[in-house]
């Protein structure tokens, strides 16, 4: 393409008549436009598909300033469904067998012909106190897979360590558990709270009845992730100085303290500091990450739990990410409900224990 509009550039400029000047100001205007045109050719080379990846199946579109390309919208709606470990009569089997995929593709019919269903709320014909109403939910399970856990190969947790921590419990009462009455905020969950999707990381990444979206954006040093439920952001700082102070061991957060850095292509992201013991592990447990675009509208996730307090080897949970619909949006979620009617709730559960005690 550049070399056809050179020589176009050329005859242009030789059929050119008048005075020097003139000469000069067609030149200028004809190679600026000629130029306009050859970039114009070379994004349109960038972005089709063919040329976005290489044979290995890289992806090789960049940023501005170099580095591998994951921004845009994403959800993990599709893996909805996929029990976290594999069920025994799969073995070490990783994914569906065709039959077995239409299978769950019927399952999955029938589920979201009964799930979202309409509903006589006024009637109380809901399919329990605490079910979703058939517009908030949001899943199409698309998946294969026949486990979200890869690593033991068997999709199973690896054996626990005499010292680990029991598994947490992550509500105690309230709309998702045995009802009310509640003795304190606190046995309600993180969600109910209107705090973190389960607890946190790496819950935010693995999809809920609704809102499996996220945002990943990118700048020089850095990348953020918006996630849609309960709406966090991560922000990774990239290639950190290994002369850097690490946080301190009494910082703790739900989303920990994340470092990144590129390993070709996948971004590899390592966790710690985490608040809550996510599937019992330890205070100690470092996760880490890894996102590799594997076309324009794919990412392959994975996230490593290492915790020799907790298991006695590391193990791996795998997600693929899908692209949103150009300006499908990641919206706030205004979760206000539990921040608002907590109190309620609370009140509510003080009325109940007053009327108990009346009756006996």
């Amino acid at each position: 393409m550049k070399v056809l509009l050179g020589l176009l550039l050329v005859k242009v400029v030789e059929s050119v008549t008048g005075s020097d000047d003139m000469r000069t100001r067609i030149t200028v205007g004809i190679t600026a436009s000629l130029l306009a045109l050859a970039a114009a050719a070379d994004l349109i080379a960038q972005r089709t598909p063919g040329a976005q990846t290489s044979g290995q199946g890289a992806w090789l579109e960049r940023t501005p300033w170099g580095d591998p390309d994951l921004q845009g919208e994403w959800t993990s709606e599709g893996e909805y469904g996929v029990p976290f470990e594999r069920p025994p009569q799969f073995g070490t089997r990783q994914f569906l067998t065709d039959d077995e995929y239409a299978t769950r593709l019927e399952e999955v019919r029938v589920r979201d012909e009964r799930d979202l269903a309409p509903v006589d709320v006024l009637a109380g014909k809901v399919d329990a106190p605490n079910a979703p109403i058939p517009h908030w939910r949001e899943y199409n399970t698309t998946s294969r897979r026949t486990s979200l856990v890869i690593d033991p190969p068997d999709g199973r947790f690896p054996p626990r360590t005499a010292q680990a921590r029991p598994f947490p419990v992550p509500q105690r009462c309230g709309s998702l558990q045995r009802g009310e009455p509640c003795d304190s905020y606190e046995d309600y969950g993180l969600g109910v709270r209107c705090i973190v999707h389960g607890g946190g990381f790496p819950d935010a990444m693995f999809p809920a009845v609704y809102n499996a979206n996220m945002r990943i954006v990118q700048s020089p040093g850095f990348v953020a992730i918006i996630y849609e439920l309960i709406h966090d952001t991560r922000v990774i700082p990239l290639d950190p100085s290994p002369q850097g102070t690490p946080l301190s061991p009494a910082i703790r957060m739900y989303m920990g303290d994340a470092r990144g850095r590129w390993d070709g292509t996948t971004l590899v992201v390592e966790t710690s500091n985490l608040k809550a013991n996510t599937r019992g592990a330890s205070s100690g447990v470092r996760l880490i990450e890894r996102f590799t675009r594997t076309g324009r509208d794919s990412i392959q996730y994975q996230v490593t739990f290492v915790d020799p307090a907790t298991w006695t080897a590391p193990w791996t949970a795998a997600l693929d990410l899908s692209a949103r619909p150009d300006g499908a949006g990641v919206f706030e979620y205004a979760c206000h409900e539990g921040n608002v009617g907590l109190s309620y709730m609370l009140s509510a559960s003080r009325y109940l224990e007053r009327a108990a005690d009346k009756g006996r």
